[in-house]
C-alpha cells in the first residue's frame, strides 16, 4: 500500500497545501519517512489525515468559480467505531462549504471497506447542498462497499452506483470530470442510482 500515492498530474491546477482556504493549507510532507498505516501496512505520506484512523484523503481540485471540489480517499471508512464521515464532514467539508463549495466527487476505489453506522452526517451534508442544487458523488466503490453503503441507506443523499463504479476519471480535467458526472446523473434522471 505504501506504494499508492494520491493523483499527481492535477498539481498544475491545485495543491490543498499551497491553498489559503483548504483544510490542508501549509501541510508539509516528508517524502522518506513513512508514518501514516491502514491495516498495519504504510501508506504513502502524501495523502492526508483529517481526523481519522483507518481513513485518509487528499483533496486533488477545488473550484471556488465552479463550486466542486474533487476528493480521493484510501483505507478503511468505518463510521461504526470512528464516526469518519463526522470527521470528514467536520474538518473537510464544512471548510470548504464556507466558499459555497456545493459539489463533490469522492473517488473511493481505493476505499478497502465501510462498515455504516447512522446516516446523520450524510443527511446533513445532503441538506446543506441541495438548495443550491449541489451534490456528492462517490466514484468507483467496491461492490462490497457500495453494498454496505445501501445497506446503511447513504444512496439517500448520495449518487452511488451504475455508471458511476466505472469512471476512468484520471482521463479528464477536473472540470471535465465534474460535467462527465453530472452527465451521469442526468441520465440517471436526476435520480438516486439505487
Amino acid at each position: 500500500m505504501h506504494d499508492i500515492e494520491p493523483y499527481y498530474k492535477w498539481r498544475d491546477r491545485y495543491i490543498a497545501s499551497e491553498d489559503s482556504n483548504s483544510p490542508f493549507h501549509g501541510r508539509q510532507y516528508d517524502e522518506f519517512v513513512f508514518r501514516k498505516k491502514v491495516y498495519n501496512y504504510f501508506i504513502h505520506p502524501q495523502w492526508d489525515e483529517f481526523g481519522s484512523s483507518t481513513l485518509y484523503m487528499k483533496i486533488l481540485c477545488v473550484d471556488y468559480d465552479e463550486r466542486f471540489a474533487v476528493m480521493e480517499l484510501i483505507g478503511e471508512w468505518n463510521d461504526t467505531l470512528n464516526n469518519d464521515v463526522m470527521f470528514l464532514k467536520r474538518k473537510v467539508v464544512d471548510d470548504l462549504s464556507r466558499f459555497d463549495i456545493d459539489k463533490y466527487v469522492l473517488i473511493c476505489e481505493n476505499v478497502l471497506n465501510f462498515h455504516g453506522s447512522d446516516n446523520c452526517y450524510y443527511e446533513e451534508w445532503f441538506e446543506d447542498i441541495k438548495e443550491s442544487n449541489g451534490w456528492m458523488a462517490f466514484l468507483n466503490l467496491n461492490q462490497h462497499v457500495e453494498e454496505e453503503m445501501v445497506n446503511t441507506q447513504i444512496h439517500h443523499y448520495a449518487s452511488i452506483g451504475g455508471e458511476l463504479n466505472d469512471v476512468n476519471w484520471r482521463r479528464f480535467k477536473p472540470a471535465q470530470l465534474i460535467q462527465n458526472v453530472e452527465g451521469i446523473m442526468n441520465n440517471s434522471t436526476k435520480q438516486l442510482l439505487y
